[in-house]
């Protein structure tokens, strides 16, 4: 097997910096090796990989080392401006045709719904069959880095960073008025039964959509990236996951096409969120009084003062700005949320989660894989409005989470790593659903009935109606849009910092420029898809972009799987071969140490030696006297 060539030389440019970096090429190993020729080790030489004292000048050097290529401005020109072409002429078009392009955006939704939407389901099966495989089986023992680091963040904190990723706008907005929805006014195609069982099977679905089934898809992505990042050593870029699959290709072509799919739809996912976020909080004022009613003019007005105030947090930097943010918007879920639980029907929310999670593991195989079939077209709507946007959402975000989690990781091994992503966000989701829906139902069929009008459920407002209700409940409900609008911070300040490490080649500090550049984009974005159709048109744009990065999650699934196998083999040498080398050290000392106690080996040995050298003194010729 020929190793990489990982220290390339560059065109007039390689400084002395990028001299400093050059690897031996002895430990720079391929990981798409057969079987029957392994590399000695999977990690890429040290001098190579970017540590967190090393100046911007020096990760660009090593990002040049490892092939990316950097031009102006710190930004990888192959990436960057298809990207931006692509995202602008879409935006662009929206705002100038906005009926045109809610027509295309709800033929292109329509389409994929009826033709497509077996595969939406099959593959999101497929990413919780292929996460589980990995986690349960010895594959889960390698650690994402070297062999000897230990965890950078404890459980504690890595679980609420988890908790962190798995909170977001769409949790708040579809909270109380998804399962309502379910329950009420618009079933599931195929469901039957008395009202209390279209509740349990409405809180089930719910927990499908934001259960394990979302995060299956981050694990995927999140440990393709983790691998390649931490274990391998290469840059924060989805194109390193696919590594193994495509070898050198993707420092070319191939690498610039998989990080423009992630970054557009990640871009047109934020998007989506903000775009959610803006008509929870407008229907929050309208609730409190601020508003008469919302209109586009306050949506758009909403889009711009938060993204400015989002672009202020870019310009202050992940540790004054974003963290702090998150910190306070983590504080204020959990006071909403417990608030909620104790002074709403709290006797009817545990029994809502305990009847609830029963219903969820009772029908967990069936809604993972119902397409629909026996309805024949009349569940096309209700998948395109629910299950199938649901999923598209989840895949178009998925390059932002899961290289937020992947990021956080380092130090664990594998098991650990599926085990926590997959579980920790499941539960909070199922707990924030049975209090939060829990709540809406116990309103609607036990108490003032009065969250069902005109045979629709009106999901924007839902919550505040539920807050409303409480003591203070004009205190929870500011809190209430607070939580929304930091969220809508948070989500394009991480979103705009994710998209433009991978539009810098992997660059793990971008420069601020094109951070607030990609800030603005995506709250143009937003405002375009809301005045191209508002909820249909975001709905309809995350399907679409999510079409072509689904395959890339397939490909990357079977890259991972590869990757692992190899490692797994090279990690097993390494331990047959200490464990050999233990074993003959062992011998050897307990040899030793009784030669003296075996009178018979001791005389053994001495005569040996006095026959080897009595044979020694014949064999050397006489000199002749000295005259």
């Amino acid at each position: 097997m020929v190793p990489h060539q990982e220290n390339e030389q560059h065109d007039g440019e390689t400084s002395a910096a990028s001299a400093e970096v050059d690897a031996p090429t002895g430990e720079t190993v391929a990981l798409f090796a057969g079987d029957d020729d392994l590399p000695e080790t999977v990690h890429l030489h040290r001098s190579i990989q970017i540590e967190e004292e090393d100046s911007d000048e020096r990760i660009s050097a090593k990002l040049r080392s490892q092939g990316v290529r950097i031009g102006r401005g710190m930004i990888a020109p192959a990436v960057f401006w298809p990207a931006l072409i692509i995202i602008l002429g879409v935006t662009i078009f929206s705002m100038i045709f906005p009926d045109s392009a809610a027509d295309g955006f709800q033929g292109v939704q329509s389409w994929i719904v009826e033709h497509l939407g077996w595969y939406y389901m099959l593959i999101i099966g497929a990413f919780i069959g292929i996460a589980a495989f990995i986690g349960f089986s010895r594959l889960g023992r390698i650690k994402l880095g070297r062999d000897d680091d230990e965890p950078e963040f404890g459980v504690l904190s890595w679980f609420s960073m988890l908790f962190a990723a798995g909170m977001g706008i769409g949790l708040v907005f579809y909270g109380v008025g998804e399962p309502l929805t379910y329950a009420t006014v618009s079933p599931k195609p195929g469901w039957d039964g008395s009202e209390a069982e279209l509740a349990g099977l409405a809180m089930a679905q719910t927990f499908v959509h934001w259960g394990l089934h979302p995060w299956a898809i981050y694990a995927i992505i999140g440990l393709a990236v983790a691998y390649a990042i931490h274990r391998r050593g290469r840059p924060v870029s989805i194109r390193w996951a696919l590594e193994p699959l495509f070898g050198e290709r993707v420092k070319g072509w191939v690498g610039d096409i998989i990080d423009v799919l992630a970054i557009v739809g990640t871009v047109f996912g934020v998007a989506t969120s903000l775009g959610l976020g803006v008509q929870q909080i407008s229907a929050g004022l309208s609730e409190i009084g601020i508003v008469d009613r919302p209109s586009n003019t306050l949506l758009v007005v909403l889009i711009l003062v938060i993204s400015l105030i989002a672009m202020i947090s870019v310009v202050s930097g992940i540790g004054a700005g974003m963290k702090w943010l998150s910190n306070i918007n983590l504080s204020m879920a959990g006071i909403l949320l417990i608030s909620v639980l104790l002074l709403g029907p709290t006797l009817f929310l545990f029994q809502t989660l305990t009847e609830s999670i029963g219903y969820y593991l009772a029908n967990f195989m069936g809604m993972t894989f119902d397409v629909g079939a026996f309805q024949a077209g009349e569940a096309n709507s209700w998948f395109a409005d629910w299950t199938i946007f649901y999923w598209g959402w989840w895949i178009s975000w998925s390059p932002f989470v899961g290289i937020f989690i992947a990021r956080i990781s380092r130090g664990r091994t594998i098991r650990e790593f599926i085990a926590g992503v997959m579980l920790v966000p499941t539960i909070v989701g199922f707990i924030w659903f049975s209090v939060m829906g829990g709540s809406g139902l116990f309103r609607q069929l036990f108490g003032e009935g009065d969250l069902v009008e005109d045979g629709a459920v009106n999901v924007e407002s839902a919550l505040f109606q539920i807050l409303g209700d409480l003591p203070w409940g004009t205190v929870f409900s500011v809190i209430g849009i607070l939580l929304v609008a930091i969220f809508f911070v948070t989500s394009s300040d991480s979103g705009s910092l994710v998209v433009d490490m991978l539009a810098s080649g992997g660059h793990p500090n971008p420069p601020t420029w094109s951070r607030v550049l990609w800030s603005l984009i995506e709250g143009a974005v937003a405002i375009a898809l809301l005045l191209a159709g508002g909820l249909q048109s975001l709905q309809a744009a995350a399907l679409a972009t999510a079409l072509p990065f689904s395959i890339i999650l397939l490909l990357m699934s079977w890259a991972t799987l590869r990757a692992l196998r190899i490692d797994d083999k090279v990690l097993a040498r390494a331990q047959l071969q200490e464990r050999l080398e233990l074993v003959t050290q062992h011998v050897t000392d307990e040899w030793a140490s009784t030669i003296a106690d075996r009178q018979e080996v001791e005389q053994y040995v001495d005569d040996r030696i006095d026959y080897r050298l009595s044979r020694s003194r014949g064999a050397r010729p006489k000199r002749p006297p000295r005259s």
